[in-house]
């Protein structure tokens, strides 16, 4: 395949004769396994040794076998596995002078002088102390006469990069940690199955997560469920909150509803430090209103488990990074820690990460709550910010009364994740006091006047629920222009959300073009991306592509399993997404993918070949099994068939090939957390640019918008969430082929050849940057929901 010029890798950057050792400490987190198999796999491609270090730091004071090199088959199927397969400890020994002398024997013997440390806060507190130390500790084994002068001159640095692998994502400076969409996945897993029985019982069930200190789990999976309550640590409920809940309880059931839910994190208080218990809230909420009410506490369930796409995605590219970090440090570089920022890999102090952490620690202590949320981190506060605004609805009273009408539709192919957009822009829209239409079947359910208000409760459980309740059409608006104009007038439509894929975009266009002629279409319009296939312009991703990333994955894992035991494999695996290669490559990454072949990146015949020849060697070693994904559209001439055909022909004697089509079975299912978050945060940022929009263009008793920014698509750009003018877009679409001309995701194609243990050239160019914490205080007047 196509590889890339950029050769300042090779260049500047080469591990020929250092020392990695990977370990992971404190408690485990799904994910660890994938960052581990990078780690080790990019070490051994620049040239490093690579070690394992065998249960956190107590392996490295114990020494021993419990620090071994690692090879590349080592690493080989590990992708899919929970937990971490090199173990992990809680460690006494080094917490004293003693053990961490013994640890820095142990790795000077080894010739390692490079540590990457998977774990959370201590883990990571511990490994900076040890580097700081580690000049005096080499002066106390030359004293002692255990090494050598000219050993402690040659291994006179220790350089550390973490990567924070928790559940809880407790830790300050990254948007996610390692682990926690996982138990994300594990806990919608329960709350999705623990709804039908409610429903059926008219139960009201408290579920208890975990988070001792930090309530990131209870908020988003309430965020994700839309729960009834949720009580976390941070922002402890204020006094008088136990009649305010089983009031919203109550109006809950009275709307019709036939359950409750109610997350407890398990460190959650009241605002005089008091344990708010899930066992106290079922007490409260029986003995108050007398509803059957039922506990479940979740514990290590959320611990466990094979991890999500994202985490393996995350993991892998946090680890690449940190050999990067580690490869570029030199005697003077800050002990650092890889995490992630919007969609982007930054570098941080870990000092300055561990004591911005325990800032907030303090700030709950001090019972400064809305300082704690304030130094969460922008991902946090912004949670808390949207679950306010959609599950506690205000009295009719309160509400604001804009008279404006704003009409909500699905365009496209059906996407996991459209109905929680569709229910956060209904709700943000009523509490800022429109009137919400819901339009069915798309713009074709427009012209033919399938409009119809929809209310609160009307979307009460659309979270979790996946496809289109509207319902969507891939129809465009350019041959029906005059019906829709029309239905615009008669319902005084005087703004649009638009809900889709790359249709929903050309709709967006014909809508804008028509402007010219029909003034009901001078309205501002925003187009929130969703679509599996996430070949929109303007958005690094679109509502849908992380749960079709989890079907290809979890169906790749069962595909790899089907092998174990049985002779020598290869699996040819067809992924949707158009002409765009985003499924097959990030799929291919999370799955461990040997190669992926897309139409961004073209092939010939003698890639193929290559390709097959490749595999050939690998089965000669251990490897038992390999997995190639082919985007749709990749190739009209080099088909699914083709390749298969190709590979069982050309692998005779080494290995047999299988086939398979995964089809819509990507775009169905219940959303994934992300999704589900996703879609409900960037819908609400929508609707509060359409009421800022709409306010703008009130002008002697009507709304006409016509400038450029007034019809917008709303896309996650690196770190931020942007408005974007479609009509700007314009120079940045392939219209033929429906996709963007650039695609950030194209950088992710090297790291996966990389990890298959292709010889490949990386481009470094965009790799992270030391940079410091930043901390975001917002003013109190401003109320804006980012992502």
């Amino acid at each position: 395949m196509a590889q890339s010029d950029n050769k300042r890798f090779f260049e500047n950057l080469t591990g020929a004769g250092k020392a990695i050792a990977v370990l992971t400490s404190g408690g485990d987190a799904q994910g660890m396994n994938a960052a581990v198999r990078a780690v080790v796999r990019m070490g051994i491609y620049v040239g490093a040794k690579v070690y394992f270090v065998h249960e956190g730091y107590q392996g490295m004071v114990d020494g021993g076998d419990n620090i071994k090199e690692a090879t590349w088959e080592n690493v080989s199927s590990m992708l899919q596995v929970g937990g971490t397969v090199i173990g992990s400890a809680r460690c006494k020994d080094f917490r004293t002078h003693e053990g961490r002398l013994k640890a820095a024997h142990n790795l000077i013997q080894r010739g390692i002088t490079n540590l990457c440390v998977i774990g959370g806060d201590g883990s990571l507190t511990g490994a900076n102390l040890f580097r700081e130390e580690w000049s005096g500790l080499l002066a106390e084994l030359v004293q002692q006469g255990l090494i050598d002068e000219d050993a402690a001159q040659k291994y006179s640095a220790l350089h550390i990069v973490g990567m924070v692998g928790s559940i809880d994502n407790d830790f300050c400076g990254t948007d996610m940690t390692i682990g926690t969409d996982s138990a994300l996945h594990r806990i919608i897993e329960v709350v999705d199955a623990i709804m039908t029985t409610a429903q059926s019982h008219q139960r009201t069930f408290v579920l208890e997560v975990m988070g001792r200190h930090c309530g990131y789990l209870a908020l988003v999976s309430a965020l994700a469920c839309g729960a009834d309550w949720v009580l976390i640590p941070e922002m402890p409920p204020e006094d008088g909150w136990e009649e305010k809940m089983c009031q919203k309880l109550s109006a809950t059931r009275s709307r019709g509803s036939r359950l409750n839910i109610i997350i407890v994190a398990e460190g959650a208080i009241d605002r005089h430090g008091k344990a708010i218990t899930s066992s106290i809230v079922k007490d409260l909420v029986v003995s108050r209103l007398g509803f059957d009410t039922r506990v479940t506490i979740l514990g290590h369930v959320q611990r466990g488990g094979t991890p999500s796409a994202f985490d393996r995605i995350l993991a892998s590219r946090m680890g690449v990074e940190a050999v990067l970090a580690l490869l570029e440090t030199t005697a003077n570089t800050p002990a650092c820690v890889v995490s992630l920022c919007g969609n982007q890999s930054v570098r941080l102090p870990l000092m300055e990460c561990v004591q911005m952490t325990q800032e907030v620690q303090k700030a709950m202590d001090g019972k400064r709550f809305e300082e704690a949320v304030q130094l969460r981190g922008r991902s946090f506060e912004n949670n808390l910010k949207t679950y306010k605004l959609l599950a506690h609805r205000k009295p009719e009273s309160e509400l604001p009364h804009s008279n404006f009408n704003v009409a909500v539709l699905n365009v496209g192919a059906p996407a996991a994740g459209m109905n929680a957009a569709v229910r956060s822009a209904v709700r943000v829209g009523i509490s800022e006091g429109h009137k919400m239409f819901a339009v069915n079947d798309g713009f074709e359910g427009f012209y033919k006047g399938q409009i119809k208000e929809i209310k609160w409760a009307d979307v009460g459980g659309w979270t979790g629920q996946g496809g289109s309740l509207l319902g969507t059409k891939r129809t465009l608006p350019a041959k029906h222009i005059d019906k829709i104009a029309e239905q615009m007038r008669k319902y005084n439509i005087n703004a649009l959300l638009v809900i889709g894929g790359f249709e929903a975009y050309l709709g967006i266009m014909e809508l804008l073009e028509a402007r010219r002629t029909y003034e009901e279409l001078c309205v501002p319009m925003v187009m929130v991306p969703a679509t599996v296939s996430n070949n929109v312009p303007g958005s690094d991703l679109s509502i849908g592509a992380d749960t079709a990333l989890n079907a290809i994955t979890a169906t790749c894992d069962r595909i790899k399993q089907s092998a174990s035991g049985t002779k020598r494999r290869v699996f040819i695996i067809e992924t949707m997404g158009g002409y765009c290669g985003y499924l097959a490559t990030v799929g291919g990454l999370a799955a461990g993918a040997d190669a992926a072949y897309i139409f961004e990146e073209p092939f010939d015949i003698r890639d193929l070949q290559a390709n097959v020849e490749h595999l050939t060697e690998k089965m000669k070693t251990s490897i038992q099994r390999g997995l190639v994904l082919r985007n749709e559209n990749s190739n009209e001439n080099y088909t699914t068939d083709f390749i298969y055909q190709l590979y069982t022909e050309e692998g005779k004697g080494v290995f047999d090939c299988r086939k398979n089509v995964l089809g819509h079975m990507q775009q169905g299912g219940a959303p994934s957390p992300f999704d589900r978050n996703f879609g409900t945060k960037i819908s609400a940022k929508a609707m509060q640019w359409i009421t800022k929009k709409l306010n703008e263009s009130y002008r002697r008793g009507r709304v006409f918008a016509n400038t450029e920014d007034s019809a917008c698509l709303l896309g996650m750009r690196r770190r931020a969430m942007v408005f974007q003018p479609v009509v700007q877009l314009k120079d940045e679409t392939d219209f033929v082929h429906r996709i963007p001309k650039e695609q950030w995701w194209l950088k992710l194609r090297p790291l996966m050849k990389i990890l298959a243990k292709y010889k490949t050239s990386y481009d470094v160019s965009d790799s992270g940057q030391l940079e410091h914490v930043v901390v975001n205080r917002p003013k109190a007047s401003e109320t804006s929901v980012t992502i």
